[in-house]
C-alpha cells in the first residue's frame, strides 16, 4: 500500500469562545482521490479545511502531509509547505478590477520574486501556463476581460485556474459552489472533475448536496458536531445514514 498523501490524526479544535468544533477527528485521503466532506453548516467542515494549511491553528493532533506534520512546521517551512496545497474558497477572492488572465496568474506569486510579485510580472512561460488553465475551465476566451464583467460561475472557474497555477499536489476546496446556482453548480464542479481526472490532482472538497457528492466524489467523509460519523462510498448513503448525518428533521435537496 502507498503511503496516503494525508494523514489527519486525532485532530481537535477548541475556539476560544468555547466552541469545540473538531472532536478527535482521524482519516486519511489517498493520491488522487476526490474525497468529499459533508454536514451541517456547523458541523466543522470548513474548520477542519483551513486545520490543513494552518489558515486556522488546530489545538491538538497530527495533520501529516507527505509524511510531514504540518503542525510542527516553522513559519518559513509552512509557506513552501502551502505551496503544495491548493484552496479555493466559497467567495471567490479575485481582483475585480484586473483581467481574467491576471487573477489567473496570480497564483505563481508565491513562486516568483518579490520584485517581481510587486509589479505583476511574469514569465512568457508563466502567462502561456495561465491560459492553457484558463482552457481547462473554459475561459481561455475570456482571459482579457476583467474579472467582473464575468458571472458567479465563471469566476470560480477562474478561482480554480489561479489555484491550478501552483501546481499543487492537493487541492482543497471549502463550499466552492454554496453561492451559485444549481446549473452553474455542475459546471464549477465538473471542472474540479476535470483536474483530479484529468491532471490527477488530489481533491479534498465541503459539499452540502447529497446529489453534487453522488455524482462527483469517489469517497465520503461525514462529520456532526465535529465528530466523523461516517466513512465509505457516496452510494452507502442511504435514507438511515442520511438522518444520521443531517438529523431526522431534515429532508435533502437536490441539484439536478
Amino acid at each position: 500500500m502507498s503511503t496516503p498523501i494525508l494523514e489527519i490524526k486525532n485532530l481537535d479544535k477548541y475556539y476560544d469562545n468555547g466552541v469545540h468544533a473538531l472532536r478527535n477527528v482521524s482519516f486519511s485521503v489517498e493520491e488522487g482521490e476526490f474525497l468529499v466532506i459533508i454536514g451541517l453548516s456547523g458541523s466543522g467542515k470548513s474548520t477542519l479545511l483551513r486545520c490543513i494549511n494552518r489558515l486556522i491553528e488546530p489545538t491538538a493532533g497530527e495533520i501529516l502531509f507527505r509524511g510531514d506534520d504540518i503542525t510542527q512546521l516553522s513559519v518559513p517551512e509552512l509557506r513552501e509547505r502551502r505551496k503544495r496545497i491548493g484552496m479555493i474558497f466559497q467567495h471567490f477572492n479575485l481582483v475585480k478590477r484586473k483581467s481574467v488572465l491576471v487573477n489567473a496568474l496570480s497564483g505563481r506569486l508565491g513562486s516568483v520574486s518579490t520584485w517581481n510579485s510587486l509589479v505583476g510580472r511574469f514569465s512568457p512561460e508563466d502567462e502561456a501556463r495561465a491560459l492553457e488553465r484558463l482552457e481547462l475551465v473554459g475561459l481561455r476566451d475570456r482571459a482579457n476581460h476583467r474579472a467582473d464583467e464575468l458571472s458567479g460561475g465563471q469566476q470560480q472557474r477562474v478561482a480554480i485556474a489561479r489555484t491550478l497555477m501552483q501546481d499543487p499536489d492537493i487541492l482543497l476546496a471549502d463550499e466552492p459552489v454554496a453561492s451559485l446556482d444549481p446549473a452553474t453548480s455542475h459546471s464549477v464542479m465538473k471542472y474540479l472533475r476535470e483536474a483530479n481526472e484529468g491532471l490527477g490532482k488530489t481533491i479534498v472538497c465541503n459539499l452540502h448536496f447529497l446529489s453534487l457528492v453522488r455524482e462527483y466524489g469517489s469517497r465520503v467523509i461525514a462529520l456532526r458536531n465535529g465528530e466523523v460519523v461516517f466513512e465509505g462510498q457516496p452510494e452507502q448513503i442511504d435514507e438511515a445514514w442520511f438522518r444520521t448525518i443531517y438529523g431526522d428533521e431534515a429532508e435533502e435537496v437536490r441539484i439536478d
